[in-house]
């Protein structure tokens, strides 16, 4: 519940962006945003960074063997299961300053004004630094979130290699972060997650606040175009098996099947790789993408077969063919009931105001509510632009939305202590 006598407690904007900012310069790029690949020397100097500040805050770390870390404030009752939020610090490799890095350091700053205020809480508190939660790097996207959740298997992730054939065991191995705590070894009574909406609605609308009531389902595959190499000049067009010619045709109607399934039908094709990519020589193969969302469970189950029916209308056995291969899918989920509601009231206690959302995108969050109740706080970003270098949020919505954080983890673990009276 929330209580009354805490609401004039507020957290420090101004260390938040600081804080924010700060963080920034490791992997700045010449654009304003970010490169801060998982597991690369960028990620480990930003949990350095990270990890530091969560230290000096009096928290007390613990690093699993996959590299998730989680920084604990203790409670007055140590024996309870703790209040969890975070997030993430690794980016896309034209990523932006808030994506994850927002959920990370709004829980540090959670942290920092009950210190600052001498509140010590009934249950306790946990901010949480998932690994490779964009899925850029190494594939499975979320993958520290989903090791902990058991939902993959945490040999799978370490066995997992970048295209250089770098695996993520090595990488936490180099980055001194391959801990020995066993992975889903913590249970949680429950967790927060703030984030950037990473869409247009709220900064539409006006609106600081999105009280996330669940996330659309993702499923994601390769599609794999297979002809054959030919030198450019003496090929004639009717004698080529050219791969690029057919992904190109396959392309345009992969992208058209979300266009019968609004208002949230998604399809993406984001990676797009050729063989031998060679100026002049026709492309023998192509492997290309998918990404598929969409909040209703069967209307995912009839975009999926409508993009294997695709790729067989495609497939064409010793000319060009086309393979389609599954890399990963999440189930559309709804967060919890009760946290929902404490988002919306503290929102209303705070005078904030707010609306209920889903969000698209996949988010830890996704995968911790498989074991922990759970819910997310949007704020807007401008533009509704996120995965790109320009991605920026206003300072004083990510302090609204780390106020709502705050006093939905107080309300959630209980408060032992009553507020200085300073």
């Amino acid at each position: 519940m929330i209580d009354a006598r805490y609401l004039p407690l507020r957290v420090n904007g101004q260390r938040l962006w600081q804080s924010l900012m700060d963080l920034a310069e490791i992997g700045a790029t010449s654009k304003g945003g970010n490169c801060r690949l998982a597991l690369t020397e960028e990620d480990r100097q930003g949990r350095e960074l990270v990890t530091g500040w969560l230290r000096d805050a009096g928290l007390t770390l613990r690093v699993d063997q996959i590299g998730n870390v989680f920084a604990r404030r203790p409670g007055r009752r140590d024996d309870l299961l703790p209040v969890v939020t975070g997030s993430h610090i690794d980016t896309q490799p034209t990523g932006g300053r808030f994506d994850g890095c927002y959920g990370v350091l709004a829980g540090l700053e959670v942290m920092r004004v009950l210190d600052d205020h001498g509140i010590t809480t009934e249950a306790p508190l946990e901010v949480a630094i998932w690994t490779n939660e964009e899925g850029c790097r190494f594939v499975p996207v979320m993958m520290g979130s989903g090791v902990h959740t058991g939902i993959i298997p945490l040999e799978d992730a370490l066995r997992a290699t970048d295209r250089q054939g770098d695996s993520v065991a090595a990488s936490l191995a180099r980055t001194g972060y391959a801990g020995e705590v066993p992975v889903g070894s913590q249970a949680f009574d429950a967790y927060f997650e703030a984030h950037i909406e990473q869409g247009p609605v709220l900064e539409a609308e006006g609106i600081p606040i999105g009280a996330v009531t669940g996330s659309l389902g993702l499923r994601w595959f390769d599609v794999v175009v297979t002809g054959q190499e030919a030198h450019a000049g003496p090929t004639p067009m009717p004698y080529r098996r050219d791969a690029l010619k057919r992904a190109a045709a396959l392309l345009g109607e992969i992208l058209a099947l979300a266009d019968s399934h609004q208002p949230n039908g998604r399809v993406t094709c984001g990676e797009l790789d050729l063989h031998p990519n060679s100026r002049n020589v026709i492309p023998g193969r192509v492997r290309f993408s998918v990404d598929i969302r969409h909040l209703e469970p069967e209307v995912l189950d009839q975009m999926e077969q409508a993009l294997r029916e695709t790729c067989t209308r495609y497939d064409e056995p010793g000319q060009v063919t086309v393979e389609l291969q599954e890399v990963q899918r999440v189930a559309p989920t709804p967060f919890d009931a009760t946290l929902i509601d404490l988002v919306r009231r503290s929102s209303e206690a705070l005078e904030i105001s707010y609306r209920d959302m889903e969000t698209g995108a996949g988010h830890d969050a996704v995968f911790v509510s498989r074991v922990a109740p759970t819910a997310m706080i949007f704020v807007p970003c401008e533009d509704g632009i996120s995965h790109n270098e320009s991605e920026n949020a206003d300072p004083e919505d990510l302090e609204a939305g780390t106020n709502v954080l705050l006093h939905a983890m107080l309300g959630r673990a209980g408060i032992a202590e009553p507020l200085d009276s300073e």
